[in-house]
């Protein structure tokens, strides 16, 4: 099992923005070199990352408004985000997730 602890030295990359709603926003694929994302949204989503198109639905990866995160990824998957909704527990409201590559 590898451990992968890059964000505190990686070198920012290109920044892709995915607009959500109701509807799956999706981004290009990830650069040759990217390795790793920082992921920031302004509303709460759920989001998929794989090889291919993708799509998200309210049952993937959580990531509540505001928040940071980093995640690994292969050179050439994509990312889709979809806004959040859990039962009345989060507003669920349309917004912009941050897409930021690292490498």
């Amino acid at each position: 099992m590898s451990f992968f602890p890059k964000h505190p030295a990686s070198r920012l990359g290109v920044t892709q923005t995915i607009a959500y709603d109701a509807s799956v926003g999706a981004t290009n694929a990830f650069g040759a070199e990217t390795y790793q994302l920082r992921l920031v949204a302004n509303s709460a989503c759920c989001y998929r990352i794989g090889d291919g198109t993708q799509t998200a639905t309210t049952a993937d990866i959580y990531l509540p408004a505001n928040l940071v995160e980093y995640v690994i990824v292969s050179p050439g998957q994509r990312i889709a985000a979809i806004k959040a909704t859990t039962n009345g527990l989060v507003t669920a409201t349309a917004g912009t997730l941050w897409v930021t590559e690292m490498s």
